[in-house]
């Protein structure tokens, strides 16, 4: 296999060792973007120079796009305020631009795959233009505001590490070789037996407290009231997800909303994404490689229409947000993220807490501002605002999320109903009284 093509022949993958009078200004913002923009890269490792610029759907971006827009983003935001600094192309600003309608044009997303020039070498080769850039800029004394546009692109370049990992699965998923890309995970245990957490209701606060990095959509902390409720201490596994497929449940329209019905008719849906029949069992790709379904692991690729189906079903509901938030707020962020090298959900432990890692958890809670939102000024702004409609919010994290430190029990994502290439799950909640 090959290994991902470097800049200009370097022969490798990351930003460059710095020399002495460097190390010795190393601030721990640069120590940081330097380990955050060396882990981009090393995810792609172990691509070969065609899985670079495959674009498998609309929703989905080539590798060369991520390594991109994620270097897009220092040199439009921080860069080119800077005197001195000189991109080296002019119209890579509108074709790397995602969505920010205040920097200017941007690329038609559904066509990033049609980019086969800038060559990977030349993205690659961009990225170290950038990080040399950037190096000189946190080597030195930096104000406030752009310390916070540093921090936001370090975590907005983490989210795109995962969806890295996402739409590369999502890509080689189509493949009929079922290639193996990554080391295979290793096969589950078991795991433990499903219990009810309870909890009172009342006036509970949730959102983020201002200690620490949060994105303004976590914000601001406010009170909402709950009624008494029961939730799951774990997620759903594959072995209870097929006991709903053998009860028949994507046959069953009562079960469905009308929206998920008409979609999962459509689409043909009859497990989740990845799982295959053969030999008369089911199997699901992972980027090890194919493999048979494990039960006791967390179910993972399914849609907000599946889980809430799955949840009807079984006489159960989606927990609210506000319901997950305050019951995970104080446990351990202890399950699988992308550090593990794993890149595939592991079976809840018997001593694990499982609110965190493996899969992101549907909730039943549409994606909408808190009482008194504030976008951030300006441009960035515009990072996850205009999203808050048509989406439902997904906590906890995943075995593709960089690691534990990259969440926290106030971390609000969100997709659309129907979507399913992400490590999505599902954990059950009930109504008490």
């Amino acid at each position: 296999m090959m290994t991902a093509p470097n800049p200009l022949t370097h022969g490798r993958v990351g930003p460059k060792p710095q020399d002495g009078a460097m190390d010795a200004h190393r601030t721990p913002l640069l120590a940081r973007y330097e380990e955050v923009r060396t882990r981009t890269q090393a995810l792609c490792a172990r691509l070969a120079t065609e899985d670079f610029v495959v674009q498998s759907m609309p929703d989905a971006s080539p590798a060369k796009w991520h390594l991109a827009h994620t270097t897009w983003f220092f040199e439009v935001f921080v860069l080119h305020e800077r005197a001195g600094y000189s991109p080296p192309h002019p119209d890579y600003e509108m074709l790397f631009n995602s969505y920010y309608n205040g920097v200017g044009e941007a690329w038609d997303r559904s066509k990033r795959g049609l980019l086969s020039r800038p060559t990977t070498d030349e993205v690659f080769a961009w990225r170290e233009h950038v990080d040399d850039a950037m190096r000189a800029v946190l080597a030195g004394p930096i104000d406030a505001r752009t310390a916070e546009v540093v921090e936001i692109g370090l975590h907005h370049e983490q989210q795109h590490q995962e969806l890295l990992v996402t739409d590369l699965k999502h890509m080689f998923g189509q493949n009929p070789l079922r290639p193996v890309v990554f080391a295979p995970p290793a096969p589950g245990t078991s795991t433990r037996r499903l219990a009810w957490v309870e909890h009172p209701g009342g006036v509970v606060e949730i959102g983020h407290d201002g200690d620490g990095f949060a994105y303004d959509n976590e914000t601001p902390r406010h009170r909402t009231l709950l009624a008494p409720f029961a939730i799951a201490d774990r997620t759903v596994t594959c072995g209870e997800w097929r006991a709903f497929m053998d009860a028949g449940g994507y046959e069953n329209p009562d079960l469905w909303l009308s929206d998920g019905w008409a979609t999962a008719r459509a689409e043909g849906w009859r497990a989740p994404l990845y799982w295959f029949e053969r030999d008369g069992a089911w199997h699901q790709y992972t980027l090890g490689g194919p493999r048979p379904v494990d039960p006791h692991e967390p179910v993972a690729h399914v849609s907000f229409y599946e889980a809430d189906a799955y949840a009807r079903w079984a006489g159960a509901r989606l927990p609210l947000e506000a319901e997950w938030e305050v019951i995970a707020a104080g446990a351990p962020r202890d399950g699988t993220f992308a550090d593990s090298d794993r890149l595939h959900p592991a079976p809840t432990a018997p001593d694990a807490a499982g609110w965190f890692g493996d899969v992101w958890q549907w909730t039943g809670s549409p994606y909408r501002p808190y009482p008194g939102y504030r976008p951030l000024p300006g441009t960035l702004g515009e990072y996850n605002g205009k999203f808050m409609n048509g989406t439902y919010v997904l906590r906890g994290g995943s075995c593709a999320t960089p690691d534990a430190a990259h969440v926290r029990p106030t971390y609000r994502n969100f997709f659309a109903p129907a979507c399913r290439w992400q490590f999505s799950g599902l954990r059950l909640a009930r109504d008490v009284g």
